[in-house]
């Protein structure tokens, strides 16, 4: 079952993650798409650059939701998880959320 955060969300939501699971993190983008008439082209995934910290394993998106498979992280630490759209219309944005690695 995947997290899903609704883009549009007021504040930056934080998701407890185990160090081991390997799960899926979903944005939903389409409450902020659907007044501008616009869809999702493409994805990119920002994630800390430290080691140990969390790895995209894979990712699909549609017209309104990106969805990242992630794993690992440090037990003890709060790592962000980044989702970069660009638009049809050319809109570049990023929504974040918290992934606070703790045993589950």
């Amino acid at each position: 079952m995947a997290d899903t955060y609704v883009v549009g969300f007021t504040g930056q939501s934080t998701i407890d993650k185990d160090p081991n699971a390997v799960l899926d993190y979903t944005f939903d983008w389409a409450a902020w798409l659907t007044p501008i008439e616009d869809t999702i082209a493409s994805v990119a995934w920002v994630v800390p650059a430290a080691a140990g910290s969390i790895e995209v394993e894979s990712s699909t998106s549609t017209t309104t939701t990106a969805t990242a498979i992630v794993s690992g992280g440090v037990l003890g630490q709060k790592e962000r998880l980044t989702c970069r759209i660009t638009t049809a219309d050319g809109r570049v944005d990023d929504r974040s959320v918290f992934l606070k690695i703790k045993e589950r």
